[in-house]
């Protein structure tokens, strides 16, 4: 700058402030560094000392000053982004480097809840950082939690409690469950990177604290108070349950920690208080008629929190694991800090379509944030700072169990990679360990998965090659068949066969580049593809027969047709309705079937022949007796040869019926003669049929209530809503809603049904599309094509409003908004996209 002496120049960031008006900060107390510049005469350069932090830098510049060059040097922990996962799917990639983003600016001389308020080591946040760290950088960022270690047990209170942040002598308040998770991270650390040092050296700690806690008569952990007794931010915690998960672990980890540091004659009394817990845990506190984890006594909403920390810590049967995943999609208390648990608990319960849709849910709009580039607090961004690393769980969920990649000895001796990869089609993830980097790719196309793994020296790796329900799966390494008909076969240096369940085919591998293989493997559209059709009517030949329905032709052949039934002399059959019946071969979660119409032969008249007009869709759950219906269809229009998609709300079940009791028109070579005629059925992966960017999912909202036949919203199947934006211009971030037509076909309309529950704040319809564009892409496509533009679009006072344009060929129909309509009269501030069907033809 060139400036006259004793010019006063003022340096800030856009978070100076960033603790006003919170709960607990002190008036007067809220803000953060600054720097104050007094010039001396003539051109001069200036640069803080102090680290400040924020989005933007705001300068107090006086008149006479001038400004030759303004920079900002970069500066924090002494380590490299070495970990990375990318998917192609643009939220989770986001999210994820949102996550490692935030994770960076929380590490300096130690690791921080945030980097503008307190900059304090709080544990409860350590817990979080130091996996979501060993995804994201190199070894050296290992020091740091070697040191977080060191300082909570050196700063032991006389009494024997631990407490957080440290160092201090200001705040020494011991919040109990966050040091009992501090405690099982000790081992976490060790697991990550084989220093056993620097957790042995805890252990008279965490020996002295674990002994101030105590069993009660049930022979459960009692409450403990502590200086803080606080468990999670938010309501509808269920503390006792909590507890006994917290204690739980914390125990396992103490006797680790004894065997490890020498000190094997307290291994049996930590073993014992843990196995009181375990063999106590179900009895107490789980509620068999509500089918949850609730501790007698609590009376708030069902805490997922508890039950999420009840599978992480293992004391929660599978058995229990249906019914707790049902908790976890409908229950959402858990704040961001808490919500890491939540994501881990879905992913070990085997429900990754539902740690994604939960993960969509609830970061849609940090997301979504064009202005921040890390994770807030908590949910509402105003409520907190906008930058804390506690509330990185997805990066970790991503890279360690939809990646798959964990270690299983200390310092990546041994490690797995067991991938879940729900949705996704792709996964690149690089995971850096003491070892070397671990990379490791995943691709699924159609009937066939592709792995590949670089791995360091110095390990052996577990490999899960997803089989994704395919009845007759072959893998190979490189060139050489390695597993086929059910069995290992071949042989291939390095790699050895490890066995096999439900999802997986294993094997064990030594360092080196591999390829693994496998082919007819199931599909990520299609779970009925080749099982089992049952019907109680079908007539078998050359041409038709009830396993033609599955056999993957979406049009009907010579010699595969579809299915049909037999004759009968009139349409209506409900008196003896025909049904026919897909086993998915196990329980899995559902939210559409697709029925493809026969189109071989026209029906008399014109039109579709022997296509249901009256039916409906029913589950049945693997072991059960009964069938619920998910769907009722009433006077089905001919479908003119086109595939039709039918949503429902997710259903978790093996069996998938469709009922009919009225059929369509005969076909034209046999008049009189009405049948229940398909040529394939399909059943996507839940979740994949409707997708969006920004999508809210709750007990009324959802985006397969799009296809749901509900053109009105009623309680229960409003329809579809993004979540909230606080101007109706998403230019910046436009909203997307996507329809998985289920093959490539000719689309020449849309139509939208607008939300009709409450009104727009003025009156006329809330959340209909001002501005958008109807796009469609083929299957094999990678680009999209607008069929047609809409601007200005006039509020449709809640009437249907289709729009017509030149027939396009095209799998997927996307509405793509950018400007929205009126928000509704109960939130007159929050602007959404928001529709209660969509119809296309």
């Amino acid at each position: 700058m060139d400036a006259p002496a004793g010019a006063v120049i003022g340096i800030q960031t856009d978070h100076y402030d960033d603790g006003a008006g919170l709960t607990g900060i002190e008036p007067g107390t809220q803000y953060n560094v600054r720097a104050t510049y007094v010039c001396t005469g003539g051109v001069q350069e200036f640069e803080p000392l102090a680290w400040m932090s924020g989005t933007a830098v705001r300068y107090t510049i006086p008149a006479g000053v001038g400004i030759l060059d303004l920079k900002y040097r970069e500066s924090g922990y002494d380590t490299d982004f070495a970990g990375s996962f990318s998917s192609g799917d643009a939220f989770l990639d986001t999210l994820w480097t949102k996550a490692a983003r935030t994770m960076y600016v929380n590490m300096r001389d130690n690791y921080m809840d945030c980097p503008t308020r307190e900059r304090a080591q709080w544990w409860g946040d350590v817990v979080n950082q130091l996996k979501e760290g060993f995804y994201t950088f190199d070894t050296r960022s290992h020091a740091l939690g070697k040191k977080a270690v060191a300082q909570l047990a050196a700063w032991q209170k006389d009494s024997g409690a631990l407490y957080s942040p440290v160092p201090t002598t200001i705040w020494t308040a011991e919040l109990p469950v966050q040091m009992l998770a501090s405690v099982w991270s000790f081992w976490t650390y060790y697991l990550y990177t084989g220093d056993a040092s620097a957790v042995t050296g805890a252990y008279p700690a965490v020996k002295t604290y674990l002994n101030l806690w105590t069993l009660d008569a049930d022979g459960l952990v009692n409450h403990r108070k502590g200086d803080w007794d606080w468990e999670d931010w938010g309501g509808d915690i269920d503390a006792r349950v909590l507890d006994n998960c917290w204690y739980y672990l914390a125990l396992d980890t103490a006797a680790r920690l004894a065997d490890l540091s020498g000190n094997p004659a307290d291994v049996a009394g930590w073993q014992s208080r843990r196995d009181s817990v375990k063999a106590n845990f179900d009895r107490v506190l789980w509620n068999s008629s509500r089918n949850e984890y609730r501790s007698p006594g609590y009376s708030g909403d069902t805490d997922d929190r508890g039950n999420a920390l009840a599978v992480v810590a293992g004391l929660a049967p599978s058995t229990r694991y249906r019914a707790i995943t049902e908790v976890l999609r409908t229950h959402l208390n858990a704040s961001p800090y808490m919500e890491f648990y939540v994501l881990e608990a879905l992913y070990l319960m085997g429900a990754p379509v539902v740690a994604e849709e939960r993960m969509r849910n609830r970061f849609a709009a940090q997301v979504a944030d064009p202005d921040c580039h890390t994770l807030w607090e908590v949910w509402d961004k105003a409520a907190g700072t906008d930058n804390h690393a506690w509330n990185g769980g997805p990066l970790y969920a991503l890279s360690a169990y939809a990646a798959g990649v964990r270690p299983t000895r200390p310092g990546w001796t041994t490690y797995e990679i067991v991938p879940q990869t729900g949705t996704l089609t792709k996964i690149d993830t690089v995971v850096p360990t003491v070892q070397g980097d671990i990379r490791f790719g995943i691709t699924r196309s159609g009937t066939k998965v592709t792995l590949t793994l670089t791995s360091p020296g110095g390990t052996t790796a577990r490999v899960g090659v997803p089989t994704y329900g395919g009845a007759q799966p072959v893998v190979t390494a490189g060139s050489t068949t390695v597993y086929a008909n059910g069995a290992a076969m071949g042989s291939v240096s390095g790699l050895a066969y490890d066995g096999k369940d439900a999802s997986y085919v294993y094997f064990t591998v030594k360092p080196g580049t591999w390829t693994l293989t496998a082919t007819g493997t199931g599909r990520l559209d299609n779970r009925a593809l080749g099982r089992p059709v049952t019907a109680n009517n079908s007539l078998e030949n050359g041409d038709w027969g009830g396993s033609r329905l599955t056999d993957g032709r979406f049009s009907s052949v010579a010699g595969a047709k579809g299915y049909t039934s037999n004759e009968f002399s009139t349409a209506d059959v409900s008196a003896t309705p025909v049904w026919v019946e897909v086993d998915l071969g196990a329980d899995t979660d559902l939210d559409a079937v697709r029925l493809f119409p026969r189109t071989d032969t026209p029906a008399a008249g014109g039109g579709t022949a022997g296509f249901p007009v009256d039916f409906t869709v029913q589950t049945r759950a693997d072991g059960g007796s009964a069938y619920t219906t998910v769907r009722t269809v009433t006077s089905q229009p001919d479908p003119q040869g086109l595939v039709q998609t039918y949503g429902f709300r997710t259903t978790t079940a093996r069996y998938l019926r469709v009922q009919a009791t009225r059929l369509g028109s005969p076909a034209a070579d046999e008049p009189g003669k009405y049948r229940l005629q398909l040529a394939e059925l399909t059943v996507p992966t839940a979740a994949t049929t409707v997708t969006s960017n920004y999508t809210l999912e709750n007990a009324d909202w959802g985006r397969t209530r799009l296809l749901d036949g509900t053109t009105t919203s009623v309680t229960g199947a409003k329809g579809f809503t993004s979540i909230d934006f606080p101007s109706a211009d998403v230019g910046r971030t436009p909203v997307w809603i996507e329809i998985d037509l289920g093959a490539d076909r000719s689309v020449g309309s849309v139509t939208l049904f607008p939300r009709t529950d409450t009104a727009a704040a003025g009156g006329g319809t809330a959340g209909f599309p001002v501005d958008f564009a109807l796009q469609t892409r083929t299957e094999s496509g990678t680009g999209y094509t607008t069929a047609r533009t809409v601007t200005a679009q006039p509020n449709p006072a809640g009437a249907a409003q289709t729009y017509t344009f030149t027939p396009v060929t095209g799998r997927y129909l996307r509405l793509r908004a950018t400007r929205l309509g009126a928000a509704a009269t109960d939130e007159a501030t929050k602007y959404r996209l928001q529709l209660a069907e969509i119809r296309v033809a």
